[in-house]
């Protein structure tokens, strides 16, 4: 019986995570789940407030994608998770994952032209896109994480590939390929 798959889509704030993730979970017909679809959910039930409530469902949001991608693993089932996750915090809750449910891992690192990032940033903010709940407008991190000079965030050392997809222009990625890459690992 072969292994299950961990698809880990990981990024900066605004660098097209969920949409990516969306078409990588669909192509490989995988349970998805996503730290701000859990958050906003939470909003929506708990309320919202401040930015240190924010921040505190957020934490509260990455737990839950920890428990969730271990309840599939734990009946060897793959699936496809979605953050932005701090490498330095992340990689010790997968590496502990991995050892209680050996796994295949790959890191889908989305980046892109920080010009790029900062504008959407602001469009989905402007356009009511994102829930109020996250009150971007009052968190000074935010515009620290989308003005990173490289337009990317750390990928992990979890001993599978890393595969880096620039999405500053989302109609020159090759879906189909990645998704056939993504399979291979799995394998």
């Amino acid at each position: 019986m072969p292994k299950p798959l961990l698809v880990i889509v990981t990024g900066l704030p605004a660098t097209g995570k969920t949409t990516l993730a969306c078409h990588i979970a669909a192509g490989l017909r995988l349970p998805f789940a996503h730290k701000d679809g859990i958050k906003e959910s939470l909003f929506e039930t708990l309320g919202w407030s401040d930015l240190a409530w924010s921040q505190r469902l957020g934490r509260a949001s990455t737990e839950l994608l920890y428990y969730f991608a271990e309840a599939q693993l734990r009946i060897g089932k793959s699936c496809v998770v979605e953050s932005n996750f701090d490498a330095a915090l992340a990689a010790p809750k997968f590496v502990a994952l991995k050892s209680k449910h050996d796994f295949n891992a790959v890191q889908i690192v989305c980046m892109a032209d920080p010009r790029v990032i900062w504008e959407r940033y602001q469009a989905r903010w402007m356009a009511g896109q994102k829930h109020p709940g996250h009150v971007q407008h009052l968190d000074p991190r935010g515009s620290a994480w989308v003005h990173s000079p490289q337009g990317k965030a750390a990928a992990m050392d979890l001993g599978g590939p890393v595969l880096e997809v620039d999405t500053t222009d989302f109609s020159q990625i090759n879906v189909t390929a990645l998704i056939e890459t993504i399979k291979g690992v799995g394998a």
